[in-house]
């Protein structure tokens, strides 16, 4: 689990092609964990840990001095922003949280929903607006003051258009955040990665119908109309 608050943006070192996959080589320094700040436990990353690589969770594979590297299987290169990426491009990344780690964002797993389209950038005074287009599917999850991870970054939807065929919505992005993240790469074009709030979906899942015979639906109906009656 991860909580969408970047620790570092490291660089892709190298891609490595295997036909309808992909082995990607990051350079970075933070999220290896050999330096440890003052106090705080550290245990270096180890195969097989976690790291989230613009949003997607990816499990690393190989360990070098200044890098990692980590395999993308085809179905994270069909839903994700992946095989855009070149060497030299930046990335967000984060290790999954740690037991003893505050819980600075919101509840990200790292599956990415899909991706949006950045369609807008505008400043207001400190800040700067992103506007991003999303597929309908992606957007009936997203609301006003939710949360949202935008390239592995966990950020708070201010205004959302749910214009079918046409939905978007609004980030306002800080000065900090542009700075520690990659984030400030972006321009009207880019690609970014999603993912939802993992609670909504759930609740939806959970309203869902049960798979129940017909009397018997008939039958919870019937009780429900006599439980509101008496309300």
């Amino acid at each position: 689990m991860f909580t969408g608050i970047i620790e570092e943006v490291g660089k892709i070192k190298a891609v490595r092609s295997g036909g309808d996959y992909e082995v990607l080589t990051i350079s970075c320094s933070k999220v290896l964990g050999n330096n440890p700040a003052p106090g705080v436990p550290e245990i270096p990353t180890q195969l097989g840990d976690s790291i989230a690589v613009n949003g997607i969770c990816l499990t690393v594979t190989e360990i070098g001095k200044d890098s990692f590297s980590a395999d993308v299987m085809p179905e994270t290169m069909r839903r994700t922003s992946l095989s855009e990426l070149r060497a030299g491009s930046p990335v967000n990344l984060e290790r999954a949280m740690p037991a003893y780690g505050r819980f600075g964002g919101h509840i990200v797993s790292g599956h990415i929903d899909g991706t949006g389209t950045v369609r807008s950038l505008k400043n207001e005074g400190n800040a700067v607006w992103f506007t991003i287009e999303v597929p309908d599917p992606i957007a009936r999850y997203i609301i006003e003051k939710g949360s949202i991870t935008v390239d592995g970054i966990s950020l708070t939807v201010a205004e959302v258009d749910h214009t079918r065929g046409n939905a978007s919505f609004k980030v306002s992005i800080i000065p900090h955040t542009l700075a520690q993240t990659a984030l400030s790469t972006k321009k009207p074009g880019s690609t970014v990665n999603l993912e939802n709030d993992i609670v909504g979906k759930y609740i939806e899942q959970l309203m869902q119908p049960a798979d129940v015979p017909a009397d018997q639906t008939k039958d919870s109906e019937a009780r429900l109309k006599e439980l509101l009656a008496a309300f």
